[in-house]
């Protein structure tokens, strides 16, 4: 019986215990944003050289027909930027333009495109 109640007291006191251990994350340090930047402006509306300029070289080249989607990254987000020809008339030789943008954070998780900018021309700038 006494070994018994040595280990009713032993489970109670275990009960007791807790983990306060969290898991460490092993995401790489994220590059401030600076305020003030430009932000979609001066993106929309760019040609893939200007892109290039801006954020460096893509990670991502990808052509589809006369469509163009240039992919930017870095430690803090990744940049899509969809180009399409100016005009009517695709055919027409016009130089393709940044019309759309989508902004994620490495994660996956959302982040405002104007942000992502900021932060991909702040990791240039290093």
């Amino acid at each position: 019986m006494r070994i018994f109640g040595a280990m009713l007291v032993g489970l109670a006191l275990a009960g007791c215990a807790t983990d306060t251990a969290r898991p460490t994350s092993e995401r790489p340090p994220l590059i401030p944003i600076p305020t003030g930047t430009a932000g979609l402006g001066q993106v929309i509306g760019a040609s893939a050289a200007n892109l290039t300029a801006m954020f460096g070289a893509p990670v991502a080249d990808v052509r589809e027909g006369s469509a163009r989607k240039l992919q930017f990254g870095n430690a803090t987000c990744v940049l899509d930027a969809y180009l399409y020809p100016k005009g009517r008339d695709p055919k027409a030789g016009a130089e393709p333009v940044v019309t759309y943008l989508d902004a994620r954070q490495t994660d996956g998780s959302p982040i405002d495109r104007a942000s992502c900018v900021g932060a991909l021309q702040a990791g240039r700038r290093r």
